[in-house]
């Protein structure tokens, strides 16, 4: 107790500035990325997470009140309450304590089921404009954006038009990363030798940042990239930018050459796109590993046929002798 009366000013002073701690940073929560979202997946997503803390919140508030409410009530300097040694069971509180926590459950599992399913990366957003075709590549360490439709190309630099979907085709030129844009929405791993799909739409223009949100060695911190949000004619405009300044990026041995690994890469602008360039990528290994099974094959035939010479050769000798 004399301990607790030497430091009590002491911990007044810790609980006031534990308390204007938590509202400063509450009070930041309106500038977070995944709060602070700027497209219709993020939205969804931001209200998935305010409905999972409201309703857990129905557990924890009542948890905390009722903690400092049973210490104070039954203090022993509280003579009033009754007090009873042999109590250990109530069906009214069994009943609460399980019933609550179930209903929960069932209420944020069926939210959660709905939106994941609803936010299914691969599944078209409802619009009435046609999307965007935007093919992602994972390099080492940083990203590259290909508009196959434009036949230009960026690295860590993305733009896209305002209110229309786009539709992401992802991969990755060696280790396996994750491609993020947290006010976007939408968080999807990519992999070497595989493509898969991403859907997004930006509903007001701005700049926004992307992440990568694996590791995936030692420029990982460097790996990010601006998603530039622009009205239609912006983003024509920056389309033909690209164009003007853009170096060629029209074969194969350019890409290899691009992708060979480095930290903190800056903008860079690519035009006259070779065709296919990203199936090449996706296909790159799966080619390399059926020639080398051609190879093999072609290897084990030319075996086959010397043995087969060799065995006719034997059977020639014994009919002559």
């Amino acid at each position: 107790m004399n301990l607790l009366n030497k430091y009590k000013t002491w911990l007044k002073t810790m609980g006031f500035f534990t308390l204007f701690a938590s509202l400063f940073v509450l009070t930041g929560c309106e500038n977070a990325a995944l709060i602070n979202s700027k497209g219709a997946v993020g939205v969804q997503q931001r209200d998935l997470i305010y409905w999972a803390i409201g309703l857990m919140l129905i557990v924890v508030i009542p948890a905390i009140v009722l903690s400092v409410f049973f210490a104070w009530k039954y203090r022993a300097s509280n003579t009033k309450n009754e007090y009873k040694p042999d109590w250990e069971h109530s069906n009214k509180i069994e009943f609460v304590v399980w019933m609550v926590p179930l209903i929960i459950i069932i209420i944020l599992g069926t939210i959660t089921w709905k939106t994941a399913y609803s936010l299914h990366p691969y599944k078209p957003l409802e619009s009435d404009k046609e999307p965007l075709v935007v093919e992602v590549v994972s390099l080492d360490w940083k990203w590259l954006f290909v508009y196959p439709e434009q036949g230009v190309a960026a690295i860590n630099e993305l733009a896209l038009p305002v209110d229309r979907p786009v539709e992401f085709r992802l991969t990755s030129q060696s280790v396996m990363n994750s491609f993020f844009i947290p006010q976007l929405g939408g968080q999807i791993y990519v992999m070497a030798g595989m493509q898969t799909k991403l859907n997004l739409i930006a509903n007001e223009p701005g700049e926004f940042k992307g992440i990568s949100a694996s590791y995936s060695g030692p420029g990982f911190s460097g790996m990010k990239f601006k998603a530039l949000a622009k009205n239609e004619n912006d983003f024509d405009a920056w389309v033909n930018k690209v164009r003007a300044e853009g170096a060629d990026l029209n074969s194969f041995e350019a890409y290899k050459v691009l992708a060979k690994p480095s930290e903190n890469a800056p903008v860079q602008y690519f035009t006259n796109i070779k065709p296919g360039l990203f199936r090449d990528v996706v296909t790159q290994f799966s080619q390399n590993l059926y020639a080398g099974d051609n190879a093999g094959h072609a290897n084990h035939a030319d075996h086959g046929g010397q043995r087969h010479d060799e065995s006719a050769h034997h059977a020639h000798d014994a009919a002559t002798h």
